[in-house]
């Protein structure tokens, strides 16, 4: 009976917790149209000045294979750092950093920069395109097992998938660090918001040209919250979003309101959740 309540009382909070949180992006989409006009924006390299002790989105800068599937390192840039920057501001108690004129703080890191070390969570989109050289992949590694997290988002269908995990296995060898599908009762979907599924989020263009979440039809019907698990420990050090897009959740937020109920708020639990998850784990 005990549990049973607890329970009960757990759902209601979540329901609470999610209409607010629905109620909260709507609020502040009517105010305003997101951090727009950012595509073709001057990389704003990390410098050692930017760290100041409050949290920073750092975003991966990776080259691009001849055979991957995917349109770089910039994808989503720099929209969705600056609007999950914000959102997690005003969503958690965590503090964050803001530039005196920029206003919320972002940054591009390189692999091989020792100032990767200075970023608790990184972030790289559309991966199945991505290419490490040995250096990138060493340093990688490094960080990872020196307690970093790399989350690796909006990539689409097996051939995507395949490559990078080619590409990742550079720097944890999947013979010693397996890719494992994150179940639902994972502290992960449970830390601040109880997301009891996994949401496929496409492209704000595809959705609008088709109405339809799998970017690949069929060959990408079902998305997947996917990882490489510490083996001393077993916390997440590379989490994977695969056949859904999450940073477009963050990026575009402004720019469609069907589109934004229909899919910001479900991307902003998982995206806080994912960051609150990289620096208590």
């Amino acid at each position: 009976m005990v549990r049973q309540a607890q329970l009960t009382l757990r759902r209601a909070l979540t329901g609470f917790l999610l209409a607010a949180l629905v109620a909260t992006l709507a609020a502040a989409q009517g105010r305003r149209r997101g951090f727009g006009g950012f595509r073709g924006a001057a990389v704003k390299w990390a410098t050692p000045e930017d760290f100041d002790g409050n949290f920073l989105f750092c975003r991966v800068f990776f080259g691009n294979a001849p055979d991957g599937d995917g349109d770089g390192w910039g994808v989503d840039y720099p929209r969705a750092d600056i609007n999950l920057t914000f959102r997690l501001s005003e969503l958690t108690k965590t503090t964050v950093t803001r530039h005196p004129q920029d206003g919320y703080n972002h940054v591009v890191v390189r692999l091989t920069d020792p100032l990767l070390y200075r970023c608790p969570f990184v972030m790289m989109t559309e991966p199945g395109g991505a290419f490490f050289t040995d250096a990138e992949a060493a340093q990688l590694h490094d960080y990872l097992l020196k307690g970093g997290f790399l989350w690796a988002d909006d990539f689409w269908g097996d051939y995507a998938f395949d490559h990078w995990a080619g590409q990742i296995g550079k720097a944890l060898p999947s013979s010693q660090y397996p890719i494992i599908d994150v179940p639902l009762d994972h502290t992960l979907f449970h830390l601040l918001y109880d997301i009891r599924r996994i949401p496929q989020i496409p492209s704000i263009n595809f959705w609008g040209r088709t109405g339809q979440t799998s970017e690949r039809g069929s060959r990408s019907a079902v998305p997947h919250v996917r990882a490489i698990l510490n083996p001393d420990d077993g916390h997440i050090m590379v989490l994977m979003t695969h056949n859904t897009d999450f940073g477009d959740a963050f990026e575009r937020e402004g720019d469609d309101h069907e589109y934004f109920l229909q899919f910001a708020p479900e991307g902003y639990a998982f995206g806080v959740n994912a960051i609150v998850y990289s620096m208590t784990h």
